[in-house]
């Protein structure tokens, strides 16, 4: 038996710089910190001759190539794990289609697993590599670079995507003090709505690829953004990280009028109102969660459950993806 488990994560600047049709031309710049909400993957050799995967759905089958789940399939063929007597099954603290990279998490937890099965170690650059090259290279998903390695490294991490293809990573320089006031101060509520990201991301992708004057520039201020949002982290600035926040989201919404809608903006409208310094959609957009910066986290609290959103606390992971049994 073989459980590991990978988290999730949420951006604090730069998003959408990171897929392949941006960095490639101009490289990209995110910061990115996992938090302890996980996807798990449970490996379990059996005395069944077949493949067993549980998801959402359930499939048995008796070859790789029949497998249906693309990222498991192409998984398994990548670590040249061919032969039946397996059973594999996937968990998850949050939902699919949130905003929150569940599926670069998913595969750096099945990855990470597969490996372990066959007794290799692997380097969590390594690891986020071949994530991205299942989703990215295999899959043509029009998905970033962001969650794979955040996943895989944990933290909070800063990521420059070079138009080589490289990813350069290190922690962010953030105070013990200044550490605990963010974790303590950044609030996520649930819209109710899930989506697909891949839907959102194909109009950036298809828009940078052609070099659209407006999209590239509107990447060109989040990055910078970004940047400032990591002076501003660093230097203990909390109050200046919120309102890059409200920046970012405000051109965000600018990518794509499938980005909000008269909901979320109502409900950002409100916490604005109710002690929310800054704030932002977490993940490509058109729903999952709102993150929210806010001293006067009680006020929000109040204001978010009498409106119906259901919050969930966090705290930062700092281990990434990991074996947590191996039996």
């Amino acid at each position: 038996m073989i459980i590991t488990r990978s988290p999730i994560r949420i951006s604090l600047g730069g998003g959408g710089t990171d897929l392949p049709s941006y960095y490639r031309e101009h490289s990209g710049f995110v910061i990115a910190a996992a938090i302890d909400k996980y996807v798990y993957i449970t490996l379990h050799q059996t005395f069944v001759q077949e493949l067993i995967v549980k998801y959402s759905k359930m499939e048995r089958v008796q070859t790789v190539d029949e497998v249906q789940h693309p990222l498991i399939r192409e998984a398994l063929r990548l670590t040249e794990v061919g032969a039946p007597y397996l059973e594999i099954t996937s968990m998850a603290d949050i939902p699919a289609g949130t905003g929150l990279g569940s599926s670069g998490s998913f595969t750096t937890a099945l990855l990470k697993a597969l490996h372990a099965l066959k007794k290799n170690l692997i380097h969590p650059e390594e690891l986020a590599e071949q994530a991205c090259h299942i989703e990215i290279d295999l899959l043509k998903e029009p998905v970033g670079k962001q969650d794979q390695y955040i996943a895989a490294y944990g933290g909070i991490t800063c990521f420059r995507f070079l138009p080589n293809h490289q990813v350069e990573a290190w922690p962010l320089k953030i105070d013990t003090d200044t550490l605990y006031s963010l974790e303590d101060n950044l609030l996520l509520f649930f819209t109710g709505y899930s989506r697909s990201a891949s839907e959102i991301l194909k109009e950036q992708h298809v828009r940078s690829k052609q070099n659209d004057r407006e999209m590239i520039a509107n990447l060109h201020f989040v990055k910078d953004l970004g940047r400032e949002s990591k002076e501003a982290l660093e230097a203990g600035a909390l109050t200046r990280f919120a309102e890059l926040m409200n920046e970012h989201w405000e051109h965000k919404k600018r990518r794509s009028v499938n980005m909000s809608n008269d909901r979320i903006d109502q409900y950002y409208h409100l916490a604005r109102q109710n002690g929310a310094l800054g704030g932002k959609l977490i993940g490509a957009g058109g729903g999952g969660f709102l993150m929210f910066y806010a001293e006067d986290k009680v006020r929000l609290r109040r204001a978010m459950r009498e409106a119906g959103l259901q919050e969930v606390r966090f705290r930062f992971d700092f281990e990434g993806t990991k074996v947590i049994v191996q039996s």
